[in-house]
């Protein structure tokens, strides 16, 4: 069967703009400030004068090193601002590198990830019967507090402990402190396996894992050798009636229907849709769609 590919974007965003792209850059507004940044996938030639890009508040320059650089700042810029997407509030940062903690164009994710909660938990009664979600590579915690505005029970996994109370701070921004989430510094794979002896069983599953990385005590990630495994290890805790996974890749030259293929081999024996494609960002000056991640998505039938 072939698989079915989907350009996904997040349309209802206010606080952030992409206002132009081209020439391997990107202008964006996140809040009140407008950055200049590095960006391969934009062939294109810009569409807005110079004018409007040398107005940007900084400019990221990159390094030889991959994601290395700095920013160049113009005019001062806050340490740290506050943004908003629907009901969820959350900082914003230039980090040392070129992120800013957050990703706009998961913001379908976000959405989408809150629909089929809200779906299964009327399903099921109500909040008597949450959903246990686990949000892997978790960084920042939209999605997870995303999942837990909808009523589900969340376990939020990051190997940096400086990622994790960003988004213990996100959480509390947001006034979600009575929600359901545990936060978890530990390495993503060795999580999985210990909560599989232990029996845990999880309803839906967010992976969102890096090219490269390093858990809290060294243990090295490399996606194209380590996601096999850390996928196999994620079925064995999969509940009865799994209602999602959501897998995101950067920075990877994997298409989406490498994604499709994992994903079916993970989920093979459970009845469900599966689905892959792109995130994309529409920048305004031309209308062009801009991608920035590949993904595959799993959700039950029912």
């Amino acid at each position: 069967m072939s698989p079915e590919i989907r350009l996904i974007a997040s349309p209802n965003w206010t606080d952030y703009k992409l206002l132009d792209s081209g020439a391997g850059q990107k202008l964006e507004r996140f809040g009140p400030y407008t950055f200049a940044r590095p960006e391969a996938q934009a062939l294109w030639s810009k569409a807005l004068p110079p004018e409007k890009w040398e107005a940007a508040q900084a400019v990221f320059q990159p390094s030889g090193e991959e994601s290395g650089g700095h920013w160049q700042f113009k005019e001062e810029v806050a340490e740290r601002w506050e943004m908003n997407y629907g009901s969820l509030r959350f900082w914003v940062r230039n980090t040392h590198g070129r992120h800013l903690g957050v990703f706009p164009e998961c913001a379908a994710h976000w959405d989408w990830i809150a629909g089929k909660i809200h779906q299964r938990m009327r399903k099921a009664g109500g909040s008597d019967s949450p959903v246990n979600v686990l949000n892997l590579f978790g960084y920042t915690g939209l999605a997870s507090l995303a999942a837990a505005t909808a009523g589900a029970k969340v376990t939020h996994l990051d190997a940096s402990k400086k990622s994790v109370t960003w988004a213990r701070e996100n959480q509390q921004l947001s006034g979600l402190e009575d929600k359901s989430i545990r936060w978890i510094v530990d390495d993503a794979t060795k999580f999985v396996q210990r909560e599989a002896r232990r029996g845990v069983k999880y309803d839906a599953i967010c992976l969102d894992p890096p090219k490269f990385g390093r858990g809290p005590k060294g243990e090295v990630w490399e996606v194209n050798k380590s996601l096999p495994d850390l996928l196999q290890a994620c079925r064995n805790i999969l509940s009865e009636e799994p209602l999602f996974i959501l897998l995101t890749v950067y920075a990877v030259k994997a298409p989406a229907v490498h994604l499709y293929a994992v994903m079916e081999e993970m989920m093979r024996g459970f009845t469900g849709e599966l689905i892959c494609g792109e995130l994309v960002i529409r920048d305004e000056s031309a209308g062009r769609l801009l991608s920035q991640a590949t993904y595959a998505r799993w959700e039950s039938e029912g």
